[in-house]
């Protein structure tokens, strides 16, 4: 099964927090991850603020060796129909759309995902 690191997973990895060995199996695992590019937007505007510019382009480098999915109309509108039903904020909506759309289970510690289909929460 394919799997989708939440944003919150990257970041617990980059930063060595305490849930990275949780993180870590499905992050290498890159053969079946998907990264949505709202994720790598998400990473590279955290690592500039962390760390700099070439760090995350880097970081957003390696991403490419997993399956990148970009944002198209089709993603959007799911993303707004899962936004109404769930009460998830856009790129939580564009994250979770992505993930389903993709037959993916989406891997988190963020708790607006926490009781939804196909997720996998990790408490914090």
């Amino acid at each position: 099964m394919k799997k989708l690191v939440d944003t919150c997973g990257w970041i617990e990895w980059l930063s060595n927090g305490k849930l990275i060995s949780h993180f870590e199996p499905y992050l290498v695992d890159t053969k079946n991850l998907l990264i949505p590019t709202l994720i790598q937007f998400e990473l590279y505007k955290w690592i500039c603020r962390e760390r700099n510019i070439a760090t995350a382009l880097e970081i957003i480098g390696a991403t490419e060796s997993a399956t990148v999915i970009s944002l198209d109309t089709n993603l959007a509108l799911f993303a707004a129909d899962l936004s109404k039903e769930h009460g998830l904020a856009m790129a939580d909506a564009i994250i979770y759309a992505t993930s389903q759309k993709n037959e993916a289970l989406l891997i988190t510690s963020d708790k607006h995902f926490k009781n939804l289909p196909q997720v996998k929460y990790l408490e914090k």
